[in-house]
């Protein structure tokens, strides 16, 4: 059995809860006010719930924030930063001092607007967007239970803790989380609701009426009322929930700018500073009499004694792991830390290359995926799959691969259901949580709905795998609604996003190559519907794709035009060079997989693969966007720039004009021009 913190242990019995939470109040008002920006409403509304689960509940060290059987705090109301702020400094976090809360929403400080888990150590994840947390959330939940099926509850025993807003549940993506943590059955997640009833228009009840009580329940849910105000109570809830079989929300009943004489109750405690006179008389109704940033000595003592507390905790961990074998103890090492097993995966995608060299399959690359993952997933046992109800589309489920079920969590494939943003976020959750490399599928056209995670994986250097299908208008007649066009552009667009469009079943090889191997931010995998032919079927040791564009195929003497292409495209770009060469004009073909992973090469390598030839084309059947970069802005596009249509994929690229003939057709009239 893990040892957990002991609920209601108490530092001081001279210290009061209500000087506990007042604390966290006047650190919190003081750096909004310093600041002359902020949001004071909620640290001011939920003082008194986050003093309870600090000190009775959360199990921490705050001394060593990134212990792995810690409990996982996420702040989803992400508005609210200076309350984790406060916690984090009188708890004794060493990322948050006392000069760090002065320099709140300034440059380089450690405490910015929102939490951002790359900035502060002890901030869990990135939250801003609001349902982001709460979604995220999800993910550490499932990756707690996973892990813990894996290892066993002597490694991994822990809850996670969200405190969320009314924003947050009136977010799409709230529901979409709730639903599959409450399938799951994810008894391990409890969520803090602040119920104030006020929103930034004002009152709740100008847009919202839901109970959201109801909702949680009919996903599956225990959801009970509290009085946030009352710690007693909130400590009674909180109990109730640690021994439920199921997720909890507590909706706790508060005063938005509690103690403020003017703002509490109204919207204008919301987002602005309270002001200064505004900020003094609050605390007076407090009954907190200390200048700005000034904790009583016996007060701070409390609160870091609530820091300290979870180091027996964490060295009694730390004694089950130094007792397990020395294989589990480094193997996990490993999955927490994020580190691929190099040595497996480059074996394994090496002897695939072989295979694939000599088979030479005219095949998807979405089953060329789906043959990757075959010869990935017993030498990457983190890698943990997934689709968003397009199993069998995605080709994300290998043969064999448990499913993950409600009460049983050995499995390593996860239904999300059609639930493509929530599938994002969980997927950011499982990451930060570590132990896992989630991968999960949909169409492309659909990355839209679940942009706003990949953009948060994005931004906070997050690992996450995308598998996603269908990649133009080569699905054919499903037609212009599920026929990306804009997206690859898009999503090119994300800073530190890799998109990767292989051109064949080796390419595939590589892109998972590189995505498993990649740990500072995500990489996406556009895989076509259409069987593609093999065209690198020459052994290669080196992964050619990893500079994100490398010839495929030379000229015959002093090339007179390049031809770059991804994808699906590569192919007509070879049968044009061919035609061309009819024609007796030389032409080289560039595979292009990663476009922007090529324009981040050093110039001495763009400029070697661009080449000198005088006409420049790029062939992708999608829109322009973004390829001047490679063939200026003279230089000649063959693809889109409108919407697809409905038809057999071969008449659709005949009708617009993405074909070898076209290509050959627009290089002749350039060069002979």
């Amino acid at each position: 059995m893990t040892s957990q913190v002991e609920p209601h242990q108490v530092a001081s019995e001279q210290i009061g809860p209500k000087q506990l939470a007042n604390a966290v109040r006047a650190l919190a008002i003081d750096a909004v006010e310093k600041a002359k920006s902020g949001h004071p409403g909620l640290p001011l509304g939920m003082a008194d719930v986050a003093t309870v689960l600090f000190s009775r509940f959360l199990k921490f060290d705050a001394a060593n924030p990134a212990w792995p059987d810690r409990d996982r705090f996420i702040l989803s109301a992400g508005h609210g930063s200076t309350l984790l702020y406060a916690l984090l400094y009188l708890t004794g976090n060493p990322s948050v001092t006392l000069d760090e809360l002065k320099r709140f929403r300034q440059l380089h400080s450690k405490t910015p607007g929102h939490p951002e888990n790359f900035v502060t150590a002890g901030v869990e994840t990135t939250t801003g967007p609001l349902g982001q947390g709460l979604a995220t959330a999800v993910g550490f939940a499932l990756a707690e239970r996973l892990l813990n099926a894996e290892y066993g509850g002597d490694l991994v025993d822990h809850f996670t803790y969200v405190l969320a807003s009314d924003g947050d549940l009136m977010e799409g993506i709230s529901q979409e989380a709730i639903a599959l943590a409450g399938h799951l059955a994810l008894n391990r997640l409890i969520v803090i609701w602040d119920d104030n009833g006020i929103s930034i228009d004002g009152p709740l009840s100008l847009s919202d009426s839901v109970d959201q009580v109801k909702r949680f329940e009919a996903a599956g849910w225990r959801a009970v009322h509290v009085d946030g105000h009352d710690h007693e109570a909130v400590a009674a809830a909180i109990d109730a929930a640690r021994a439920a079989d199921r997720p909890t929300l507590i909706a706790a009943k508060t005063v938005i700018g509690y103690g403020s004489p003017k703002k509490a109750g109204t919207s204008k405690a919301h987002g602005e500073p309270l002001g200064g006179d505004e900020l003094l008389a609050t605390k007076e109704a407090l009954g907190w009499h200390h200048g700005p940033f000034e904790i009583p000595d016996d007060i701070l003592a409390a609160w870091r004694a609530f820091g300290e507390r979870g180091r027996e905790a964490r060295l009694d961990w730390q004694k089950r792991l130094a007792g397990q074998p020395e294989s589990v103890r480094t193997e996990f090492a490993r999955r927490i830390t994020g580190e691929p097993d190099a040595r497996r995966l480059h074996a394994a995608i090496d002897a695939l290359k072989l295979r694939l060299n000599a088979e030479a399959p005219t095949i998807a690359t979405r089953k060329a995926s789906e043959l990757a993952l075959e010869a990935l997933v017993d030498e990457v046992p983190e890698l943990l799959l997934g689709s968003a109800d397009l199993t069998p589309s995605n080709n994300t489920r290998t043969k064999g691969l448990k499913e993950i079920a409600p009460g049983d969590f050995s499995g390593r494939y996860i239904h999300y259901g059609i639930r493509e943003h929530a599938m994002a976020a969980a997927m950011n959750g499982i990451l930060l949580h570590g132990g896992y490399r989630p991968a999960g599928g949909t169409f492309l056209v659909f990355s839209d709905y679940a942009r706003p995670a990949i953009r948060l994986a994005a931004l906070t250097g997050t690992p996450a795998i995308y598998v996603f299908t269908h990649d133009s208008i080569g699905l054919g007649e499903d037609g212009p609604t599920h026929q990306p066009v804009e997206h690859l552009a898009a999503l090119r667009a994300i800073p530190n996003l890799r998109v990767l469009r292989p051109a064949d079943a080796v390419e595939t090889a590589e892109a998972w190559q590189i995505a498993l191997g990649r740990t500072t931010g995500p990489t996406l995998l556009a895989l076509t519907r259409q069987n593609l032919p093999a065209l690198r079927t020459e052994p290669a040791p080196q992964n050619l794709s990893a500079t994100g564009a490398y010839e495929l195929s030379p000229a015959e003497g002093v090339a007179m035009a390049s031809l770059f292409a991804s994808g699906s495209e590569v192919e007509i770009a070879l049968k044009a060079q061919a035609l061309l060469k009819e024609q007796g004009i030389a032409a080289r073909v560039v595979s292009v997989p990663s476009l922007e992973l090529f324009l981040e090469q050093p110039e001495d390598v763009r400029k070697a693969v661009i080449g000198s030839a005088r006409i420049k084309v790029a062939i992708e059947a999608a829109v322009r966007f973004g390829w001047d970069a490679v063939i200026d802005s003279d230089g000649i596009f063959v693809g889109l720039s409108g919407f697809g249509a409905s038809a057999p994929y071969k008449e659709l690229y005949r009708h617009f004009g993405i074909t070898p003939e076209a290509v050959a057709d627009k290089v002749a009239r350039r060069h002979n021009g």
